[in-house]
């Protein structure tokens, strides 16, 4: 058996993709599947604030893409909304504050929900950061199931918003750091309260950036519970004959 480290990528089927936005723009990204066969749930995922190194790499998301597919027959979509540069690419455009992002949100729900061979089931938006206001504001589309929030700051999002999530009744999980920067457990607690059916978990010991991977490995399995409940937690070790990547 192999431990599951911080760079440690496992067997998935990994495509390059681009998404056409509402208004001209095209976007660059990447699709990991499980390996073997058809995803039963996808996750759709939006990254921390350009401006301050968000990026589809940014490691939350991306270590989601190097285990879930394997470990959790999901499909990541990952992309960099527009203006945003990784090694992958640069997508067109330039940051617009959560403004034209609505966009960049509205094509990636569009490519994940017309996606055939495989089709890309049970779609949950993924924020982090940035990501979250862009969820919570842009992402609440009839394709969506819910949405899984990491680390929320409420930096662009409106009472207006939350109030749009409330009346549409579905799920919204807060994973919310013990000593973030912006938005810590009692005040999200109060402020999501407009979104009755919200579940705020606060983490204790974690930080914004969910750097150390005891605080990854709790964010992917709350993820996989919320997305798929009943499901194992996830495992620490591997088959040998499941990782591609070890550094």
């Amino acid at each position: 058996m192999t431990e599951i480290r911080a760079n440690t990528v496992l067997a998935a089927r990994r495509e390059d993709i681009e998404l056409d936005t509402g208004d001209g723009l095209r976007l660059v990204g990447e699709l990991a599947l499980p390996a073997a066969h058809d995803p039963v749930a996808t996750l759709v995922t939006l990254h921390p604030l350009p401006t301050h190194g968000g990026f589809m790499d940014s490691h939350v998301l991306k270590k989601a893409s190097y285990r879930l597919p394997a470990l959790a027959d999901l499909a990541v979509l990952r992309f960099n909304t527009r203006g945003t540069t990784s090694p992958r690419g640069t997508s067109e455009g330039a940051f617009d504050a959560a403004d034209s992002e609505r966009y960049d949100v509205a094509a990636a729900i569009e490519y994940a929900e017309f996606h055939e061979a495989p089709a890309l089931p049970r779609r949950w938006l993924l924020g982090w950061s940035f990501g979250t206001d862009l969820a919570l504001m842009h992402g609440l589309d009839p394709s969506v199931e819910g949405a899984i929030l990491l680390s929320p700051p409420l930096r662009y999002s409106r009472p207006e918003h939350l109030a749009a999530w409330a009346e549409s009744g579905k799920p919204v999980l807060c994973l919310v750091p013990e000593f973030d920067d912006y938005l810590r457990p009692a005040e999200a607690a109060e402020r999501f309260a407009a979104i009755p059916q919200a579940k705020v978990v606060g983490v204790d010991g974690a930080k914004h950036l969910w750097v150390g991977e005891p605080y990854v490995r709790r964010v992917l399995n709350e993820i996989v519970q919320t997305v798929l409940p009943g499901h194992a937690e996830l495992p620490v070790e591997v088959d040998a004959d499941l990782v591609v990547e070890q550094s």
